[in-house]
């Protein structure tokens, strides 16, 4: 049996400030905002997307927890979300651009991955990178 294709996961960050949040991935990572609302004047969740990667926000009157913050510091589960970039290089010279704060710069981890962390402005650390034996797929 052929096994159908999943096209990806989209997290759901609890924020503390919805507009702010959409703002800074569409103005520093370059997503699009494709849902703000339910109203104009109650915007208290969100959806950005960049190619395939969409994270949603919602704001619920409690702090963000970020993995970092639960992981006493191991280091060992810090990433909230994993982005598969085909061109790492590339998107950290974008975000380079664009002056974007960096977790951990560009670079070839020790789980054979290359790609970059930032955190937004909530705290949450993204992983933007691939596998170093590019294939062409995302795990």
């Amino acid at each position: 049996m052929t096994q159908i294709e999943i096209g990806g996961a989209s997290p759901l960050f609890i924020v503390r400030n919805v507009p702010a949040t959409l703002a800074f991935y569409r103005d520093k990572l370059g997503f699009e905002v494709t849902f703000e609302g339910p109203e104009p004047n109650d915007v208290f969740f969100g959806i950005v997307q960049r190619g395939r990667a969409m994270i949603m926000f919602k704001a619920i009157d409690v702090e963000p927890v970020p993995n970092y913050t639960r992981d006493i510091g191991h280091g060992i589960a810090a990433w909230d979300a994993y982005v598969y970039v085909p061109d790492p290089d590339a998107l950290y010279e974008e975000f380079m651009s664009r002056n974007v704060e960096f977790w951990k710069p560009l670079e070839d981890n020790h789980d054979n991955l290359r790609g970059f962390e930032i955190t937004d402005i909530n705290g949450y650390v993204l992983y933007f990178g691939r596998p170093n034996d590019n294939e062409g797929q995302a795990f």
